[in-house]
């Protein structure tokens, strides 16, 4: 079970991952430290890329919108690197180039759960 803790007004994600694996050839694996296991499809890790490059941002009241995201690209659904980022986060890279995704747990519990989180 995913202990949530308000903190200043934002959701910080308790429970941490033990293992992060890839599982077979359209998937990754993570064994949760409460012993909770979630998959994770690469199609939908790639399609739902938390970074301002996919998703967009706003900043100094200027917002950028990313263009369509081309799905065919060659390379677009296969990771060829997984790094820690400090300890709430991972940082995907796939064999597109594109490595600017930082996943955090908030991030990967909420698609877990189907929820789909676009701010992390």
């Amino acid at each position: 079970m995913v202990t949530d803790r308000s903190v200043f007004g934002t959701l910080e994600v308790m429970t941490r991952p033990v293992s992060i694996k890839r599982s077979g050839e359209d998937g990754l694996a993570i064994v949760w430290d409460d012993a909770q296991n979630s998959f994770h499809s690469l199609r939908d890790l790639r399609d739902n890329c938390p970074c301002a490059g996919c998703r967009g941002e706003t900043v100094l009241l200027r917002t950028y919108s990313p263009p369509p995201q081309d799905l065919k690209i060659p390379g677009r659904y296969n990771l060829v690197g997984i790094h820690e980022v400090g300890s709430y986060a991972v940082q995907l890279v796939w064999a597109d180039g594109h490595a600017t995704g930082i996943y955090s747990w908030q991030f990967l519990i909420a698609q877990a759960r189907g929820e789909h989180a676009r701010n992390s």
